[in-house]
């Protein structure tokens, strides 16, 4: 059955009317196409007249129980995402509920009546404005799958039209399909896809069935530095090449991350006071040692103080009301680009070619879900995406891309690597009252958890990339056993493996904690993971060798020989 709600709109009048069917058939404004077979579904939508699209939903006959475990995979790369049990809730659920739902009803990204988050703008990040949070349910995007009686596992193909969402509805016990294909106007003649997903009720079946849509990818494994994590944005030359000189013949990639430009979004002026004599000697250097360069940027915003927000707000996007579209309160708050503005693209372009043609190798690309937040109001975000990932790529060409703050389906198109969790943070799970804020906020907790479940991605829709591990003794408040987590965890489920540390400071015995991560991360196979309760039970095989230990994810320490 298809719950459809859509607009069938005057083509003379700024009039619309509501309609609601809950049906397979057809009715006076729509055909309905529904072809399901081998274990493959699609249901297509043809307008008899003109039409936009404003819910759409179906129900699966699927059975689960409270002793299940569901994957729900978070909105962006981010974003919290693990195997989740029945009574398990998710964090924002209340908390959305109560303040974000008059923005969400006006569509608009003014004051929800949260100081909080008028000052922050916290509800950006995710998909709070963009889902309705409910206590009552669980939702995760375009790869799902339930473990325990009756398995069950289901991937999106159609998400370059729009994203799937699998809604776990808790007390009833009911799975539903949401195409999130809101906003999306199909003209009249016109045929639209509304929903095209494969399901199997065999976990095996159906990630074998995901890995021949995704082949093998073949990419690099990085073993690299990057600045960001011990200086932040308080990087200059000397740092840069003082770090650069401590690296051996391990690492292949050397990444200059924020703090060098004037302002985010004025790409084009590097901070002459950090770096007087630009980036052309950093980048011979780090290429002299035999490493990839890489650079930061975050392409498709501007922070506020910056002066290309200043001097061209005509290149920002407005909501229909005229305000603009703030993402988040980092930096001095920033705001997104119109990628529907040809001068707003040519921007992006021109500052993409510079760091191009000064020689670097491989971008590291930030906040990139910003793209996806603005309504496009005939368009879906998932179209918006895929046209914003795909612009980069063509103009980056066969240099590699790690996207970062990026919808994962998407990325698996245009993307080498994909961070798959958030920032890791100095201590374990970020300050207090951080967790009240957004699911895609820094934790090094919630990393290490993503970067175990979304490891079935890894290699076929991208390169995991992890996030950094950190050994070093000053400057951060991780323990021994959290530190060490953090790097074999990495080691074992990432393809990216990378630090902030100045190494050269390393013990003998950070040293060779280094070196074992270094061997599991070329040499570990048949990694395997299963949760049980507040434990992980992890397996690998090393020099013909089963290995096994017990990850605790409150603690955030490995337990041996249990």
């Amino acid at each position: 059955m298809i719950n459809l709600v859509y607009y069938q709109q005057s083509d003379n009048q700024n009039t619309k009317k509501e309609n609601r069917i809950s049906t397979n058939k057809n009715d006076n404004n729509l055909e309905i196409i529904d072809i399901n077979e081998n274990n493959h579904r699609k249901i297509i939508i043809k307008a008899l007249n003109d039409i936009v699209i404003h819910q759409a939903e179906i129900g699966l006959d699927i059975k689960f129980s409270d002793k299940s475990k569901f994957f729900l995979n978070g909105y962006q790369s981010w974003t919290d995402t693990k195997e989740s049990y029945l009574y398990e809730t998710e964090k924002l659920a209340k908390r959305a509920s109560r303040y974000f739902k008059k923005s969400k009803e006006n569509e608009t990204f003014g004051k929800t009546g949260d100081l909080l988050n008028n000052r922050f703008a916290f509800d950006r990040y995710g998909d709070v404005l963009l889902y309705d949070y409910d206590k009552n349910k669980l939702h995760g995007y375009d790869v799902f799958y339930i473990k325990g009686e009756n398995e069950f596992f289901s991937f999106n193909y159609n998400f370059r039209n729009a994203y799937l969402i699998y809604e776990v509805l808790r007390k009833e016990k009911i799975l539903k399909l949401i195409s999130d294909c809101r906003k999306q106007l199909i003209k009249k003649g016109e045929e639209y896809v509304l929903f095209d997903y494969a399901y199997f009720n065999d976990y095996k079946m159906g990630l074998d069935k995901l890995y021949e849509f995704f082949p093998l990818k073949d990419k690099m494994k990085i073993f690299g530095y990057t600045s960001w994590y011990n200086y932040y944005q308080n990087i200059n030359e000397d740092i840069i090449l003082r770090d650069l000189d401590s690296l051996d013949n391990r690492f292949n990639l050397f990444q200059i991350d924020d703090g060098y430009e004037t302002y985010v979004g004025d790409w084009l002026d590097i901070d002459k006071n950090k770096f007087p004599n630009g980036f052309d000697n950093i980048i011979n250097k780090i290429h002299d040692k035999g490493y990839k360069a890489g650079i930061w940027l975050a392409p498709f915003v501007a922070e506020e103080k910056s002066k290309l927000f200043n001097e061209h707000k005509e290149l920002f996007k407005k909501d229909k009301w005229g305000n603009f579209i703030k993402c988040g309160g980092n930096w001095s708050g920033f705001y997104a680009l119109d990628i529907d503005n040809p001068k707003a693209m040519e921007y992006i372009k021109k500052c993409l070619e510079y760091y191009l043609n000064l020689g670097f190798d491989f971008f590291k690309l930030d906040f990139l879900y910003a793209i996806s937040l603005p309504r496009y109001y005939d368009k879906t975000k998932a179209y918006a995406t895929d046209k914003a990932y795909k612009f980069i790529r063509d103009i980056l060409n066969d240099k590699l891309i790690l996207g970062c703050g990026a919808i994962p389906s998407t990325s698996a198109l245009y993307f080498d690597y994909l961070r798959v969790g958030p920032d890791v943070s100095l201590i374990f799970d970020d300050v207090w009252f951080m967790k009240y804020a957004h699911r895609e906020r820094i934790s090094t907790k919630i990393t290490i958890q993503n970067t175990i479940y979304r490891s079935i991605f890894a290699r076929h829709l991208f390169y995991n990339d992890p996030d950094v591990f950190l050994l070093r003794k000053d400057n951060i408040k991780l323990n021994d056993k959290q530190k060490e987590a953090l790097l074999i965890i990495n080691a074992l489920f990432g393809n990216v493996l990378m630090t902030s540390d100045n190494i050269a400071n390393y013990d003998i015995d950070t040293n060779k904690l280094l070196d074992k991560a270094f061997k599991l991360f070329n040499d570990a196979k048949d990694i395997k993971y299963e949760r049980e309760n507040d434990f992980i039970h992890i397996e690998y095989k090393i020099d013909e060798k089963i290995e096994k230990f017990i990850y605790d994810t409150k603690k955030g320490e490995i337990i041996y020989g249990r």
